[in-house]
């Protein structure tokens, strides 16, 4: 088992797949799975400035890197460019949400009905199936001073924790970092919804170094389910 650094301090029960209503979700993201890895451009041009770069696999699982796709373009010499979330924090550290362009050569698409919701006002993680939500469970998130950032993000990778590490039995690193940790024991300061073992705390709260925590039934439901690339949308209402 690698070493797992999410943003980790020293029972969910689903609701009616109609029972509140959330935000409008698209029934399949578009979805590139990179057979090598690729330098991101700031635009579809092979002469772009660099906008970041992409393994090919991931760090903690060493799974194949799988991102959303947003767009697509053909440049001057009709190479194929695809637009793509990118994992981590952006060159130079800002925008939050970083995209930017990557040859479609040596990728393999796909599309991924799955697609979660984290309200931080509610407390809660919602999962949308095919754009339809079909359970909701309570969550834990950041606290105040070290909160879940909001915005637009995807799973990473899905972890299966050993016993003796908190946040288990499973997490999904997500896209998302920390605004107040730049990195944590030795992590990039990544924000996951993980598991309650070792760590314990009252669902519906926010307690957290910004990650979300579910109760143990819940993220083991998501970890059998969730694939990498799939969409998570980070909301305070």
């Amino acid at each position: 088992m690698a070493a797992v650094a999410f943003l980790l301090p020293a029972g969910a029960c689903p609701q009616a797949a109609g029972a509140a209503r959330g935000p409008r979700i698209a029934p399949q993201q578009e979805i590139v799975a990179l057979l090598t890895a690729h330098s991101a451009r700031d635009r579809p041009s092979a002469k772009a400035g660099a906008a970041g770069f992409v393994d090919a696999t991931r760090p903690i699982t060493a799974e194949r890197t799988v991102l959303p796709v947003l767009g697509q373009a053909v440049d001057a010499r009709g190479r194929f460019w695809l637009r793509v979330r990118l994992p981590g924090r952006v060159l130079g550290g800002a925008p939050p949400h970083p995209t930017g362009w990557i040859s479609a050569s040596n990728t393999w698409l796909s599309t991924t009905p799955w697609h979660l919701v984290v309200d931080l006002k509610a407390r809660e993680v919602t999962i949308y199936y095919a754009g339809r939500r079909i359970r909701s469970y309570p969550a834990i998130v950041g606290k105040p001073s070290t909160p879940t950032p909001t915005g637009q993000y995807f799973a990473e990778e899905i972890v299966r924790m050993s016993a003796g590490q908190p946040g288990g039995p499973f997490a999904l690193a997500t896209s998302d970092r920390s605004q107040v940790f730049q990195e944590f024991d030795g992590g990039p300061g990544q924000i996951a919804v993980h598991g309650l073992d070792n760590l314990g705390g009252q669902l519906g709260t926010a307690e957290s170094h910004g990650c979300i925590r579910l109760a143990d039934g819940a993220i083991t439901w998501l970890a059998a389910r969730i694939e990498p690339g799939a969409p998570i949308t980070i909301r305070a209402r």
